[in-house]
């Protein structure tokens, strides 16, 4: 151990003893500072010590990046922390994880700030995407078609029609960012939507305030959309309550429809609104019936359902001779040539002629529906039979929790209901013999 005064010439001399992996040089000047230097030449400076009772070595670095003057404050430094019993390890290291949790916190604050100026950058058009896309496995495809056609920029051809498609109730809104839609936007919105379309209009507000509460609630966008902005009672009193409807087949108008109806020269069509109007289903799960929902043997149908995810209903005898003739072209009932999905898309022209032709008031798809349930009234169907003929939720205690039909008392009824419709709408048609079943038809 050789103690000499360091300087910058003596420490750029100093060389390691022959045979040894590595030779100390202590300062003279300074307690516990040393050189040490390999067989390769390589030098840096060190801080040897003791602390409660063991020896303490700590490399300060090289003598290259330190000078002398530098290296000996460091050594004092050292010294001065081991004297009351500081371990400078212990220093540096807390230094190290201070420093550590520095630099994260700045890259949080950072990260926050970006995703701040992302969020509040999106778009209305933008998070609906994304709502859309992450709720579509509990939506039905005709709630999916409603998200999207609110919010369509329009101006595409139609399949259909010269005309091009129209922007969405909501298209107005789709380029805001959600921070700026507010309670007085929506406001305005409203007012001039409910006088261009009302009825789209009230349908696309409580579409946009199931939106916005989801958006509260999503880690991305509730910065940006802390109150729902759509909640608003000055917005619902401007897009008003929906007008009753009144469209409804009386009895003295049963024949006119069936005989116009019947003459329509699609037979798909003329068989789907005779059935439609026969169970009081709705539009579209009777468009959504497959062949396989279908059971000619036990003369029953499997309805989608709004409510539940099924209904069973019967397969009453003239329903059954509508359904039997119908081609089996592929997987629908009511299939179609030309629609993409195969199936029937748009019954409603053809319906609004049939109407036309029989003279009959305005009359709408859903017009039928309520027709199925005004009729029910003329054979004094009991209130509960035809509500679960056609998939309305329970009501009352006692039909919630208490009554539960077999489908054989539902078809009592049905097949009552459907023979005093084509009795007063003089359809000449003779059922069955009783017993008999249709099996396999093709």
């Amino acid at each position: 151990m050789k103690w000499e005064n360091f300087t910058a010439p003596r420490v750029a001399a100093f060389q390691c003893a022959p045979g040894k992996k590595q030779s100390i040089f202590w300062d003279g000047k300074t307690p516990g500072l040393g050189v040490r230097v390999t067989p390769a030449g390589a030098r840096s400076y060190i801080f040897e010590t003791s602390l409660n009772g063991k020896t303490l070595r700590i490399t300060i670095g090289s003598t290259k990046t330190y000078t002398v003057d530098a290296a000996q404050r460091k050594a004092d430094a050292y010294k001065a922390q081991t004297n009351d019993g500081i371990d400078p390890r212990q220093v540096r290291a807390d230094a190290l994880v201070a420093k550590q949790v520095a630099r994260e916190a700045e890259e949080a604050t950072t990260a926050a700030i970006q995703a701040q100026q992302v969020s509040e950058a999106v778009t209305l058009a933008e998070a609906w995407t994304v709502y859309v896309a992450e709720r579509q496995p509990q939506w039905s495809k005709h709630h999916i078609d409603d998200h999207m056609k609110a919010i369509q920029a329009g101006g595409l051809q139609r399949k259909r029609s010269p005309k091009l498609t129209k922007p969405g109730a909501l298209a107005v809104l789709a380029g805001m960012r959600l921070i700026d839609l507010t309670p007085a936007r929506v406001e305005a919105w409203a007012r001039v939507e409910s006088q261009a379309r009302p009825a789209s209009a009230r349908l696309a507000w409580r579409l946009l305030k199931a939106f916005l509460n989801w958006c509260k609630a999503h880690p991305d966008y509730a910065a940006v959309s802390a109150t729902n902005a759509a909640v608003s009672t000055r917005t619902r009193e401007t897009l008003g309550k929906p007008k009753v409807k009144n469209d409804a087949l009386q009895r003295e108008q049963l024949g006119a429809w069936f005989s116009a109806v019947r003459q329509i020269g699609n037979p798909i069509i003329a068989s789907y609104l005779q059935v439609l109007l026969l169970t009081g289903g709705r539009r579209e799960e009777l468009a959504n019936l497959r062949w396989v929902d279908v059971d000619f043997q036990w003369n029953s149908l499997k309805l989608s359902d709004k409510i539940e995810d099924f209904r069973m209903v019967p397969l009453t005898p003239f329903v059954t001779h509508l359904i039997a003739a119908l081609p089996r072209r592929n997987e629908w009932v009511f299939s179609s040539l030309t629609a993409q999905s195969g199936r029937l898309a748009e019954p409603r022209i053809a319906h609004n002629q049939a109407v036309a032709v029989a003279g009959l008031p305005h009359l709408t798809i859903h017009g039928l529906r309520r027709s199925f349930a005004s009729l029910c009234e003329w054979i004094e169907c009991p209130a509960g039979i035809s509500a679960q003929l056609q998939g309305h939720a329970p009501a009352g205690v006692r039909e919630q929790n208490y009554i539960r039909r077999p489908l054989d008392l539902l078809r009592k009824w049905h097949v009552q209901i459907e023979a005093w419709i084509l009795h007063e709408a003089d359809v000449d048609f003779t059922p069955a013999a009783p017993g008999l079943r249709i099996i396999n038809a093709a």
